[in-house]
């Protein structure tokens, strides 16, 4: 279907792998970018696929990556750090660019660059990953379903598997508050603090606040001034919690972030194949409007970094195909709530 048509950076990590694998499954030879030039050219070739290193340090070389190149897909984190390089690149050359961030602040990141983007007719389309795709879309539905609402609930269940470069990203995050939305505006809350019951299908299920990327995106996508995602409340996320009152001020030391980071190493790269097969997530969408009016729907999709290289590949298809609105865009805006329902293993149902 396509040709070397667009990038992926970050292909050497464990996402970046199961999306190449994914791409290359649906007939695609995208070119593989990276930093670690022996990672990258082993990666090549094993999926016998173009290569370039290119680093984010090194604007020269951002710039001759995405020179004529249609689309770049970033798949490496922490994105925080490697967002404002690469769609700085992607804006003056006239490339659109997407992600698979769940940061806040590499979301809000993005989308202050959407004046830029739509003077140039470039999309900017993070987190077109697990995160956000089928909770954006799922709130974009509930939100269909009552106009008016001023408050969105997402709760979520089954992420029971980390990345190596997800526990990276979270140790950074580990310093700040929980990220929810106020009035249109960002804000940070104690963790635990927040707590809410879902209905995933067997009863309510206690959850607790968490900072997630649906905070910053929900909002484009839906303009429900008042947002909160949960995860649901296992023994590890309680622990969390816990060292997190007692050990904030630490944690934020410059000296504990490196070790933390550095004993990151020592994880699992990420979920087993098997793992991936055998797990499912469950994702709850409540829209709440003044008066007390509210909806519910649920999402039952595949295992998180299984339905990233889906969705991510499902994404840069679109774009490719030009099915693209310039400037920032979610997923839903631009491809309707329906785009999750299009991913294989997906399926939604409201509830009463």
């Amino acid at each position: 279907m396509l040709s070397a048509a667009f990038a992926i950076y970050g292909a050497t990590g464990y996402t970046g792998r199961l999306i190449v694998e994914r791409a290359v499954a649906r007939g695609h030879a995208p070119l593989l970018v990276g930093r670690n030039a022996a990672a990258l050219a082993q990666v090549a070739a094993r999926f016998a696929l173009p290569h370039r290193v290119a680093r984010l340090d090194r604007p020269d070389e951002l710039r001759a990556l995405t020179t004529r190149l249609p689309l770049l897909l970033n798949a490496a984190g922490p994105f925080a750090e490697t967002v404002p390089p690469l769609l700085h690149a992607c804006l003056e050359s006239g490339t659109h660019y997407a992600d698979v961030t769940g940061e806040v602040p590499a979301i809000e990141q993005a989308a202050a660059r959407h004046g830029a983007a739509r003077a140039r007719g470039v999309m900017i389309m993070p987190a077109v990953g697990f995160d956000v795709v089928p909770s954006d879309c799922l709130a974009a539905h509930v939100a269909r379903r009552l106009p008016g609402a001023t408050t969105l609930r997402l709760g979520l269940r089954g992420l029971d598997y980390l990345s190596r470069g997800s526990a990276r990203t979270i140790v950074q995050q580990l310093a700040h508050g929980v990220w929810v939305r106020r009035d249109g505006q960002l804000r940070t809350v104690p963790p635990g603090s927040l707590r809410h019951a879902f209905e995933h299908g067997d009863g309510p299920c206690p959850s607790v606040a968490v900072s997630w990327g649906d905070v910053a995106t929900a909002f484009f996508s839906t303009g429900i001034p008042n947002i909160e995602v949960y995860f649901a409340e296992t023994l590890p996320l309680r622990g969390a919690v816990a060292a997190h009152r007692t050990w904030a001020w630490l944690l934020s030391a410059p000296a504990w972030q490196k070790l933390l980071q550095f004993n990151t190493r020592w994880l699992p790269e990420g979920p087993t194949a098997e793992q991936r097969r055998n797990s499912t997530v469950s994702i709850v969408a409540e829209a709440v409007a003044d008066d007390g009016r509210r909806v519910s729907a649920r999402l039952q999709t595949p295992e998180v970094y299984t339905l990233t290289a889906l969705s991510a590949v499902q994404a840069v298809e679109r774009i490719i195909d030009g099915d693209v609105q310039p400037g920032f865009q979610t997923p839903s805006r631009v491809w309707g709530p329906e785009f999750a329902l299009s991913l294989d293993g997906v399926t939604r149902e409201d509830l009463t």
